[in-house]
């Protein structure tokens, strides 16, 4: 299991921007818009693999026909709200999910347009939103990684997932080989601990 990346969603870009880079000592930076959703991101390395999304509302785009992902129009704090595993083939990682016993959902095709023009593409699986405590599932293809342009410094410690119900995340867990720390709480939440320049920092 490898983590690709972690979504922390927030109300507003540059003020998250602002207080990351004051907890962390490095800035968010790359990452670009999203057509149709009505989003736009940047980013923070956090290994050689992984990274964080900081994705908020764009509001130089025009409200998408539906709901923005993750729950972003009634967002009122920042917080972690989902999380991604890397894989190589991702139908056959869906499939296998499946004869698991737990449906990520159809597959589908998504992109970016970053600053300077470009435009990367991957598939994901529908579980991406609202997404949750149970990973989705995504494939980069011949696009280069994000960590590739994301601003290097942190690391990825740690991560955990807090549920009410430890055993309702069995089966999903256990179909896309996803072996991390789950503690009862009594509100569902997603911990990530990383280490900084300045510093351990927590993310929830």
């Amino acid at each position: 299991m490898l983590i690709d990346h972690l979504v922390y969603a927030v109300p507003d870009l540059e003020v998250a921007v602002d207080d990351l880079e004051r907890r962390s000592g490095v800035r968010p930076a790359g990452g670009g818009r999203h057509p149709v959703m009505g989003t736009r991101n940047r980013l923070l390395g956090l290994g050689p693999h992984t990274y964080l999304e900081v994705i908020a509302p764009d509001p130089e785009q025009p409200d998408p026909e539906g709901a923005r992902p993750y729950g972003l129009d009634d967002l009122t704090c920042p917080a972690l709200v989902g999380w991604a595993l890397a894989c190589d083939d991702i139908q056959r990682a869906r499939s296998m999910a499946l004869a698991r016993g737990y449906d990520l959902g159809d597959l589908y095709e998504a992109h970016r347009v970053t600053p300077d023009g470009t435009t990367l593409r991957w598939r994901v699986t529908s579980n991406e939103s609202p997404a949750g405590e149970i990973p989705f599932l995504i494939s980069w293809g011949d696009t280069p990684h994000p960590t590739a342009s994301a601003p290097a410094g942190l690391a990825l410690t740690s991560f955990r997932v807090e549920h009410p119900d430890p055993d309702s995340l069995v089966t999903p867990f256990a179909a896309v080989d996803a072996a991390v720390e789950v503690r009862l709480a009594r509100q569902p939440a997603l911990v990530a601990r990383i280490d900084s320049p300045r510093g351990s920092i927590e993310l929830r």
